[in-house]
């Protein structure tokens, strides 16, 4: 039976491979403890080393599959409850109780992603090839540190993970959906766009209307995928101008995603502060507001919406995303297929 996740389609619904994708925010994985999560369409386990390391590894003991987010954290290793059998945070079995010696001690038998922490969320590397070594992980500037604040906006939804990156890439919707809202009321509800390409992406802008609604989107393919884009502030909402919002999205499986929505501001020294404390009793409930608007709207759409919809002006960053995407997918399934015929020859081989 063929693997879905090596077809151009079940990488296009869950996501590309060689991309760092983020998991969770990283409060949820707590020292002492497994956690289970199922991201990009596979099953992974996470925990934390007596250091305070995140790891991130498939959620199967090498043994006989059972999962391992059901087993007993040891600190620097991780045991299976059905067996026994400890696995360490380079996925090497370092010990199998019930038969000490066995071949399978000493073997890396269990998948290990490379995992980092970043802004608040635990972002792992999901490699075509296993084997190979993850490309840096390059966050955007809002989110990457210097004079910039930000808060984390942590949603899981129940839709397929691209119809959020529709949904972020199309400028206009502002206008309509959030016309209510506290930032994105005013301005034309009509307007004319463009799209600039950029050495990771494109940006897609309106030519006739800037910083008076969500005027601009850019998306980003850095080996991590992002949206970020500009909503002007009002001068109620404290010192920095506009803030930027940086989003990624991660499926959770073909109808499900997290999306991660940092709320980003270039302030520094008393008007950090004044910002922190603006967003924490202000502005985060109307923030909330808008992306449950959203919510609302995504989990609504019908399965075939792609297949049914009749696309105008105003849609041309979704038509060009969807074929950087379904192009990249094809390569993909295709690489994917010629790994698949390669391997069991070169072990014949030998």
């Amino acid at each position: 039976m063929t693997n879905h996740l090596h077809t151009p389609d079940g990488l296009l619904e869950l996501g590309l491979r060689d991309r760092w994708y983020p998991l969770c925010p990283s409060a949820q994985v707590r020292r002492g403890e497994l956690t289970r999560l199922e991201r990009a369409g596979e099953q992974l386990v996470l925990w934390r080393d007596a250091s305070g390391a995140v790891h991130v590894q498939e959620d199967r003991c090498p043994h006989r599959a059972a999962p391992l987010s059901l087993g007993v954290h040891m600190g620097d290793r991780i045991a299976c409850n059905y067996h026994g059998v400890q696995v360490d945070a380079d996925g090497v079995v370092v010990s199998v109780p019930g038969s000490p010696g066995c071949a399978l001690e000493g073997r890396r038998a269990l998948r290990t992603f490379p995992a980092e922490e970043h802004a608040g969320a635990v972002f792992a590397w999901f490699g075509l090839d296993e084997q190979a070594e993850p490309t840096p992980l390059r966050l955007p500037d809002p989110i990457a540190g210097g004079d910039w604040e930000h808060f984390l906006c942590y949603i899981e939804w129940d839709c397929p993970y691209l119809y959020s990156l529709d949904n972020v890439l199309d400028p206009m919707h502002g206008a309509f959906l959030h016309h209510n809202s506290h930032t994105m009321h005013s301005g034309k509800r009509e307007a004319q766009f463009q799209i600039r390409d950029t050495d990771t992406g494109f940006v897609f802008e309106k030519t006739d209307q800037r910083d008076v609604n969500f005027d601009w989107v850019e998306w980003v393919d850095t080996g991590l995928q992002a949206v970020t884009l500009d909503i002007p502030y009002p001068d109620s909402a404290g010192p920095g101008g506009s803030f930027t919002i940086v989003a990624c999205l991660t499926a959770i499986n073909e109808n499900q995603h997290v999306g991660f929505f940092w709320r980003c501001r270039n302030v520094s020294g008393w008007e950090r502060d004044s910002w922190r404390f603006l967003y924490k009793h202000r502005l985060e409930a109307r923030h909330w507001q808008v992306l449950e608007q959203d919510r609302v709207m995504a989990e609504a759409m019908p399965a075939d919406a792609w297949d049914r919809e009749n696309l105008y002006q105003h849609d041309v960053a979704l038509v060009r995303m969807r074929r950087i995407l379904k192009r990249e997918a094809q390569r993909q399934a295709a690489a994917l297929a010629e790994q698949t015929t390669t391997r069991p020859a070169l072990a014949a081989a030998r």
